[in-house]
């Protein structure tokens, strides 16, 4: 491993008094803060540095040697393979970006890092309404040295409705309820008798082979859709977001379906233990496009 003297550089002067706009997120390069939805966000000097020199050549490849050069220089011997790789995963921490689907910072292996959003350059302004917070610039009022190309389309800065959670959130809690539909279809599955004998006392109005058939059906169906969407997850599939989207009308009937299943067990659950069950029960299929949402940033 190389072996380096390291300290911190200091933002370039081209950049003082400069704010440049990504998404959500504005960092100022003079301060060294960023923001996400005017929210500050708590990142180490090393990853703004990073960010710092990414930002200002976006769509170029910024090479290891030239981030080395940048930020680490000759006083003090640090694993620089080590550091760097800790700082960018830092830095996609606070920008809830990942390796495997980037949307602000991409990897090329063995070479370095690109910038891949849209950037809008601007100087820092003082909202009336809340001085801590930088407002953009309008476009008519961009600096003229900012070239077109790189300037983001208006509607792409609307704040999200969503909770701004990390993606590691909201990923796990996505694969913990595919786990728990897996553990529901397996156990109907193993006690298939006694769920026909249920449906027969408690479902009346509906054939005990009835429920036992759409029991066999759904189940087949959902426990490879529950392994696909699980394994897809901890991965960290590209664009999974945009296939859950199109999957969502089918996991919405079948989780519609299987929220009537606390009926089954209303003996030990009793009639309002059961009523409670199957509500929270039709609000997942929603929490589930929601965790995707934020996780995957899909409309």
């Amino acid at each position: 491993m190389l072996h380096l003297r390291v300290r911190m550089s200091t933002t370039s002067p081209s950049a003082s008094g400069r704010v440049v706009y990504f998404g959500i997120f504005e960092a100022d390069l003079a301060t060294g803060e960023l923001r996400k939805g005017g929210v500050k966000v708590r990142l180490q000097e090393q990853p703004f540095q990073i960010l710092a020199a990414l930002v200002e050549r976006p769509g170029e490849v910024v090479t290891r040697e030239e981030l080395r050069t940048r930020i680490w220089k000759d006083d003090t011997f640090v694993d620089f393979d080590h550091g760097l790789n800790t700082a960018i995963n830092k830095l996609r921490d606070a920008l809830d970006d990942s390796a495997a689907n980037p949307r602000f910072v991409e990897t090329l292996a063995r070479r370095g890092y690109r910038f891949i959003a849209p950037v809008r350059w601007g100087e820092a302004a003082v909202s009336e309404s809340n001085p801590a917070v930088s407002a953009p610039l309008p476009l008519d009022q961009r600096p003229l040295d900012q070239p077109p190309e790189a300037v983001r389309p208006k509607s792409d800065f609307v704040e999200s409705d969503l909770p701004a959670v990390g993606r590691v959130w909201s990923r796990t809690w996505f694969a913990l309820l595919q786990i728990m539909y897996l553990i529901f279809y397996i156990l109907a599955l193993v006690r298939l008798e006694e769920v026909g004998v249920a449906a027969g006392i408690h479902l009346t109005p509906l054939r005990p082979e009835t429920i036992v058939s759409i029991v066999l059906l759904t189940a087949a169906i959902g426990i490879p859709l529950r392994l696909y969407l699980l394994s897809s997850v901890a991965f960290d599939q590209k664009r999974l977001g945009e296939k859950f989207r199109r999957l969502f009308p089918a996991v919405l009937l079948l989780d519609l379906l299987w929220a009537c299943a606390p009926f089954l067990i209303l003996q030990q659950l009793g009639l309002g233990g059961a009523i409670a069950a199957m509500a929270a029960l039709l609000y997942v299929p929603f929490a589930q496009r929601a965790l995707i949402r934020m996780a995957y940033h899909a409309t």
